[in-house]
Formats: structure tokens, sequence, C-alpha cells
């Protein structure tokens, strides 16, 4: 139990400080835009709300109910999907049509497919043991794969793509990959990639403002320049909370994709030390149960989601400090959003109720070790232990 209530700790941990740099970040961009410097931290209050509640729900419910309605759930998320690309239907913003709904109160379908997509992988990997040995399945994987990215790309949502896929690509390698699979995909993905950026000529610019964002500092490279200036000068401490010089305009609606250059220039490296410390124990903490769990649909799961989550926190943190080209993905449970933040959090309650069973089984197990034990009797510990693995 210690191990679930540092998950938890950790978890909220960062919801708060989320909560507290969004107004931080927001706050003279919301006045400006909308005469309420509180704008965005009450519309994120409300999303925390409706999080708080999936939460609750899905930490309540049975794991397993995910595994027995995996494939209605992975048919209603793709149909979204299909329904998003609908004119009339979907809504563009910033030239992307990745939304649903009626004015500002929408949900982006893709953030369900993430969830969606990793139960049922989950569900087929769990259900098929050792099949991604066979060259067959691992092909039609990947064109199923390629399918779901497909439609992600014509929103289009290149950053949720690849988090997508690096997230399926590590699922399918700890289910057995072969070696030389690895390689065939490693292949074939960077070739798509290329001829992705290639096709599109503002990709193309965002590599170009990467590899020299001082060629163009006013177009293509702005972001990235704006967010090393928040960064680089704001020693250990930072200048302090509520503080930052760059949310003045500089840095582009800072809430959202870059709000951890604006908790590196309040907190300093500190606290984005602390930020990255917080993910990684949550990370570490959902590896070490996806290891732990005797249920391989469990493990399969809990894998998945925390992959998820490394992946995204990487991606985001890699872009803001100048790594990466920058790519739209946000930082889970801080970046300003409704679709992410509820959707994550969902997520997290699964992991968290994974983590009561698993907990329950190690204790029963251990409960009747010790019972075996007290009454001398060896062969019947070792006859519990080798039935109990199975």
């Amino acid at each position: 139990m210690k191990k679930l209530t540092l998950y938890k700790i950790c978890f909220f941990s960062i919801l708060i400080i989320g909560i507290v740099m969004i107004y931080s970040s927001s706050s003279i961009w919301a006045l400006y835009k909308t005469g309420n410097e509180y704008y965005y931290l009450i519309r994120q209050l409300l999303f925390f709300g409706v999080g708080f509640i999936a939460y609750l729900i899905s930490s309540k419910i049975d794991y397993n109910f995910w595994k027995k309605h995996s494939n209605i759930i992975f048919i209603i998320c793709f149909i979204l999907m299909i329904a998003v690309l609908i004119p009339g239907i979907g809504l563009v913003r910033g030239g992307a049509r990745s939304w649903i709904g009626i004015g500002d109160f929408s949900i982006q379908p893709v953030e369900f497919m993430k969830i969606a997509l990793i139960i049922f992988m989950s569900k087929f990997l769990s259900n098929n043991e050792g099949i991604m040995r066979k060259n067959k399945y691992f092909y039609y994987i990947m064109i199923f794969i390629g399918l779901i990215f497909g439609l992600i790309l014509l929103q289009p949502d290149f950053g949720s793509g690849i988090i997508l896929i690096i997230t399926l690509l590590l699922m399918i390698f700890i289910a057995g990959m072969q070696v030389k699979n690895i390689v065939i995909g490693l292949i074939a993905a960077i070739i798509g990639i290329i001829a992705i950026i290639a096709i599109a000529p503002y990709r193309i610019e965002r590599i170009e403002s990467f590899l020299d964002p001082w060629q163009d500092p006013l177009g293509s490279g702005f972001q990235i320049i704006q967010s090393l200036f928040a960064i680089s000068p704001a020693s250990l401490f930072g200048y302090g909370l509520f503080n930052s010089k760059q949310k003045y305009f500089y840095l582009p609606e800072p809430q959202n994709d870059f709000i951890f250059a604006i908790i590196c220039e309040e907190l300093g490296i500190i606290g984005g030390l602390i930020v990255v410390l917080l993910f990684a124990a949550l990370i570490y903490i959902g590896y070490k149960l996806a290891k732990s769990s005797k249920d391989l649909f469990a493990s399969y799961l809990a894998f998945g989601f925390t992959s998820l989550l490394m992946v995204q926190v990487f991606i985001n943190i890699a872009v803001v400090i100048g790594l990466i080209p920058v790519t739209g993905v946000t930082l889970p449970f801080i970046s300003y959003g409704g679709s992410s933040l509820v959707i994550s959090m969902f997520m997290m309650g699964i992991i968290v109720n994974i983590m009561k069973n698993t907990d329950k089984d190690l204790d029963f197990e251990y409960k009747n070790e010790k019972k075996l034990k007290k009454f001398k009797l060896p062969f019947l510990t070792k006859f519990y232990k080798k039935h109990s693995d199975k």
C-alpha cells in the first residue's frame, strides 16, 4: 500500500502544480483576450472536476471491465476519429480539424483513441501470448497501426500520432517481437516520417527552425527562441512564482505546450527538476506494477499507459528545451486542455485499480505462504508456489 500512496501523492502533486502554473502562465494572456485573468484557471478547474470524477469511477471499476468491453470502446473511438474529419462535425482550430463539439466546449477524439487502442492492444496481446514472434501477425499489427496513424495525420496531429505509434511499438516489443522485425519496423518508420515531413512544407520549416531558429526568429523559430529565453536566465530558483517575463506576450499562449518553460523561468532549475522527478516516480512505479502483476492483461495495460505517459512527457520537455523540433504535444496533467486532462486522469484511475488488485493478490500470497511456514510443511510451501505461479 505504500507504493499506492506514493503514486497518489506524486500524481496529485503534479495536478496541483499544473493548476497553479495554469493561472500563473495564462493570467496576462487571459486578461488581454477575455478581460478576465482567471478565464483559463476557471476552465481548467472545471476540467479538473470532471477529470476527478472520471478518476474516481475508473479507480473503483475492476480493470477487467475494460477488457470485456474493449472492442466496443475501440469501435466508438474509431467512429469519432472518422467523424472529426467530416466538415460541419469536426472543428478547425489552428489549422487542425481535431475537435468535436460546440464552440469552446469540445473533445479531442484522438485523446480517447489513445486509451481505447492501448486497452484493445492489451487484450489482444494477453489473449495471444507469443503471437508477436510470428512474422505474419507482426505485419498485420503494423498495417493496423498504420491505419490509425493515417487517420490521425488527416487531422493533422503529427505529435499525437508519433506518441501513439511509439507506445504501441513498445508494447509489441515486450510482447516478444523478433529483432529482425524491430529493424524492419524502425526502417519503415524512418522512411514514413521522412515522407510525411517532405510532403508538408510547415513540417520542413519546423525542422529548419530546430536546426537554426535564428534564421527566422519572428516566424518558425519564434516559439523555441522565446522558450529558451525563459529557461536560460532563470538560474537555480528562478524569478519566483507569478514573476515570469516571457508570459507578457513573448511566448505565445504559454499555458499550453510550452508551460514547462514558464515553470523553469519562475521556479528555476529546482522547480523543473521537481516536476521531472515527480513524473519519473509515476513512470517507475507504473513499470514496477506492470512487472509484478500476474494478470497478463493488467501487465500490458499498466505498461501501455505508463509508456504513453513517459513518451508524452519526454517529447514535450525535449521540445521545450530545444532537443527535438516543435510537435505540438502537451505536458500531461499540467498543460491547459480539457480532453487531455480528463482522459489522463481517467487513465490514472485504471492504473490505481490495477495496483489495488495486484496488492491484494500479493497480500493473499504472502499470508498463505506465512501460514504454510508456520505449520512447518515445506513441501506444501513448494506446492503452493508452484501452482500459484500458474
